[in-house]
């Protein structure tokens, strides 16, 4: 049921969020995956950043990296039935749903992204490597999963947000 409060388009002017999330994300891989095509790495804080290019054909955390193939279009359909979700959600949020709006937004950005890759290179292309020295590795990201983390944890937190405030106090 569409929200009255939400106007003709709701809060679709978040989609140009989304944008500057593909646009960014699409550049920052385009610059890495030249500059690290060598397979070096770049140390940003030492023992603990580094930049470092990686192919991910699974999902978040190589997840059926290792399938035949299959995989890549199983992910881009989720991504496209996500993101056709999340506009349809956007367009029905009302103007003090801001905080939503920006999380969805994100997510949305961050989902194109990664669909951009599949479609046009068959994997993701990540290069934020977060470790501590040799001890324990955080597996390769991108911005755009940046911005679905980001987005992810603020959907939550809103989630906890309307739950304790739709709470009567109980004295």
């Amino acid at each position: 049921m569409p929200n009255p409060a939400a106007g003709r388009f709701g809060r679709l002017g978040w989609l140009l969020l989304s944008l500057v999330v593909v646009i960014l994300d699409q550049l920052t891989k385009v610059y890495f995956d030249s500059a690290l095509a060598d397979g070096r790495q770049i140390v940003v804080i030492p023992d603990l950043l580094n930049w470092a290019l990686a192919y991910n054909t699974g999902a978040a955390f190589s997840f059926l990296s290792e399938s035949a193939g299959w995989q890549r279009w199983l992910f881009a359909l989720i991504a496209v039935v996500v993101s056709g979700v999340l506009v349809v959600w956007l367009k029905r949020l009302g103007r003090g749903e801001t905080w939503l709006a920006i999380a969805l937004a994100l997510v949305l950005g961050g989902a194109l992204g990664n669909l951009y890759d599949r479609m046009a290179h068959g994997h993701v292309i990540d290069f934020i490597f977060v470790h501590w020295k040799d001890i324990w590795r955080f597996p390769v990201f991108n911005l755009a999963d940046c911005a679905i983390t980001v987005g992810a944890v603020m959907l939550a937190l809103d989630m906890f947000k309307s739950k304790k405030s739709e709470d009567p106090v109980h004295d």
